[in-house]
């Protein structure tokens, strides 16, 4: 009896097993997979990711840089550029902050459409902390833009620029830690130190387009006054400049200077006690330049 249910069963699954399939043995393999797309991301879209455009980590760093504005080896957003150009209306403020300890000094530059400039620039460094601040005034922002390279060590900082002009004296203003000129090769020339209280003036040729200043201390504070003169005590610009420390903080900026009978005033606002040393050199020279050139005055249509 137990010999016939034991071939009864043998016989119900005999047939049941016919219709099973064989399965090959599975197989594991060990080499990468250099080819194809990865969840969406073809391998060059993963190498640029990875290693930049060029396949460099110089250039990976280079993108990452250039998209959170900060300096780069190459590219990046350099003087009036339109990431870093903004228009300030009258009686309004702009700011531009950097959070990178690695931004050492930024170039400001300010200019208007022909009319007159009148602000104030200011470094912020901390919670009601100004190390730098000036007050630029500008005849004509167009022929005579403004130009400084103010030095910000140990960052976060912010530069916040203010059109302290009417509401019908717009000016653009641009900030940019991109080709920030440094002044070392002016260092090289001749100073002159200025006592406090005292005034040197410096006259320059009309084939100089552009004057190059520095200021420095020996780590106190620098306050100061530059005017550029044209005619007697017709100011063309004015800046008035302080510094909690001359040394770490040095001021530098190029003066445009067209026409002829130009001056550069360097007035030493501080006490006594706080003298500072001057650099003052010719920048751009027009080599066509003449001095004999006719000037033209008076009612030219009469």
């Amino acid at each position: 009896m137990k010999i016939y249910y034991s071939l009864f069963a043998l016989s119900a699954v005999a047939p049941a097993m016919g219709f099973v399939a064989n399965k090959a043995p599975a197989t594991f393999s060990t080499a990468l997979n250099v080819g194809g797309d990865v969840n969406g991301y073809g391998p060059s879209t993963l190498e640029t990711r990875a290693f930049g455009r060029d396949g460099s980590i110089d250039s990976r760093i280079n993108d990452l840089e250039a998209r959170r504005g900060m300096p780069g080896r190459r590219g990046g957003a350099g003087l009036w550029d339109e990431r870093t150009t903004l228009i300030v209306q009258g009686n309004t403020l702009k700011t531009w902050s950097y959070a990178s300890p690695a931004i050492e000094r930024v170039q400001v530059a300010l200019k208007t459409e022909g009319r007159p400039m009148d602000a104030d620039i200011e470094l912020w460094q901390g919670p009601d902390n100004t190390p730098c601040k000036m007050r630029v005034y500008v005849e004509n922002g167009a022929i005579r833009p403004f130009s400084a390279v103010v030095e910000t060590p140990r960052g976060p900082n912010t530069i916040a620029v203010r059109n302290i002009g009417q509401i019908e004296f717009p000016l653009t203003a641009c900030v940019t830690a991109e080709d920030v000129p440094i002044p070392a090769d002016v260092e090289r020339e001749a100073s002159m130190i200025i006592q406090g209280g005292a005034l040197r003036t410096y006259p320059f040729d009309p084939a100089v387009n552009t004057v190059r200043v520095l200021l420095k201390t020996d780590g106190r504070p620098l306050n100061a006054r530059i005017e550029l003169l044209q005619g007697p005590n017709n100011n063309k610009q004015v800046v008035e400049l302080y510094t909690e420390d001359g040394f770490d903080r040095p001021f530098f900026m190029e003066i445009e200077t067209p026409g002829s009978g130009n001056v550069v005033r360097i007035v030493n606002t501080a006490p006594v006690e706080f003298p500072l040393t001057a650099w003052v050199e010719p920048g751009e020279i027009d080599i066509n330049a003449s001095n004999t050139d006719v000037v033209l005055g008076g009612d030219r249509d009469w």
